[in-house]
């Protein structure tokens, strides 16, 4: 499967360019909640893997006749293409695309340690802060996932964190205050976007997260000390926009798939002169 898209969680890492987008079927989590569960889950729900073989090399044109800045491995889990997505990867970088994971973090150290030489970027979800949650509903565990998570930092990826929140499951003030202070001690300058359920796949019992539920979680994380919090699934929202953390004024405003940078020179606030955290924001 591969896509152009335009919006990817990633609003410090070239905004506002376009990156193609690639996945294979199937995913090692089995979340209830799952919004790609047409792909990820289709092993295991049809018993097959569909689609069609694309050289790395075919790829790699694609992205650039196209005219992005990345190539994203995304919708399902990359490392479930690990193989594939390094044969992606390797001729990507030398053409000068950068390469983004989107990932759930569940992967070893050999697995990270093998692609992180030519990774740019990366969006892990954390998906929770507590391990009961990812086993009843991911059927994973919590603990693999903070040690990527360290590990992209230690490596000098550029890293963004997405948390789904869902009503009754995982949107407790303590919890995010807990997972926005694990955040603040990988680098408060870590985006979080915290973004609203939507009824999908086998958790169809509970409605939309309330939008005053994910302004709070966004508010819970500035006051932990993080410098870039966003709201996600809210369209129009403000908390979309970036902001200076030190002086508060508006650097990029974002509207659905529009996004204009508005306060920014060279890298910084134009007002204040503090530099934004990221890559590709000139």
């Amino acid at each position: 499967m591969s896509t152009l898209s335009k919006k990817k969680p990633l609003f410090h890492f070239f905004p506002g360019t376009t990156s193609y987008s690639i996945a294979t079927a199937g995913c090692n989590f089995e979340c209830v909640f799952c919004q790609n569960a047409d792909i990820s889950q289709s092993p295991r729900i049809h018993g097959g893997i569909y689609g069609r073989s694309v050289s790395a090399e075919e790829i790699a044109d694609r992205a650039q006749k196209e005219g992005c800045v990345t190539i994203s491995y995304t919708y399902t889990e990359p490392t479930i293409f690990m193989e594939y997505a390094l044969d992606v990867a390797a001729p990507a970088k030398e053409r000068g695309l950068a390469n983004v994971f989107v990932s759930n973090g569940y992967m070893s150290k050999e697995a990270l340690d093998a692609v992180a030489p030519f990774l740019g970027a990366a969006n892990v979800d954390l998906k929770c802060f507590n391990d009961t949650f990812y086993r009843e509903q991911c059927g994973a565990r919590l603990k693999p996932v903070l040690m990527t998570l360290e590990g992209i930092k230690r490596k000098g990826i550029w890293l963004e964190v997405t948390t789904l929140i869902i009503p009754g499951l995982n949107d407790s003030e303590a919890e995010l205050k807990e997972l926005a202070q694990f955040l603040v001690g990988l680098g408060p300058e870590t985006p979080w976007h915290v973004s609203r359920f939507h009824p999908a796949f086998h958790l169809l019992d509970r409605g939309p997260t309330p939008i005053k539920t994910i302004r709070r979680a966004r508010q819970i994380g500035l006051e932990a000390g993080l410098h870039y919090v966003y709201t996600g699934n809210v369209p129009g929202d403000n908390g979309e926009n970036t902001y200076c953390h030190f002086c508060g004024a508006v650097l990029i405003t974002r509207i659905g798939y529009s996004i204009r940078k508005q306060g920014i020179e060279h890298g910084a606030c134009a007002k204040c002169r503090t530099v934004l955290a990221g890559v590709g924001l000139d």
